[in-house]
């Protein structure tokens, strides 16, 4: 999937937590955490746990991983629970106001 696509899934200000814990606040740094995960050009599968949703507020529990062998010939196993909150806009679309992809792991930032 492109990049530029997935960052239609966000809303201008939303956050995406990376892997050490931070939020990335803004597209533009949303951009280059995803491109992170986009690297290793492997598809990444995704199954909804939970969706709860409050008008136009949505919580969601999502299991994913991205498994297989990079191009250059390594092993890559990424496996997680993700814990996202999304808004649906005037226009309809859901996007993410936060995306957590590591949402159940307990990390401490430094």
């Amino acid at each position: 999937m492109d990049v530029d696509v997935m960052c239609g899934f966000y809303e201008p200000d939303a956050i995406l937590v990376g892997a050490n814990g931070e939020p990335q606040r803004g597209i533009p740094a949303i951009r280059a955490e995803l491109l992170k995960y986009y690297a290793v050009q492997l598809p990444m599968v995704i199954i909804a746990r939970h969706v709860f949703v409050a008008d136009t507020i949505a919580s969601l529990v999502l299991d994913w991983n991205i498994v297989g062998k990079t191009p250059s010939g390594e092993d890559f196993h990424m496996v997680a629970t993700s814990n996202d909150i999304a808004r649906c806009g005037p226009d309809g679309y859901w996007r993410y106001i936060i995306d957590n992809p590591f949402g159940t792991q307990v990390r401490q930032l430094s």
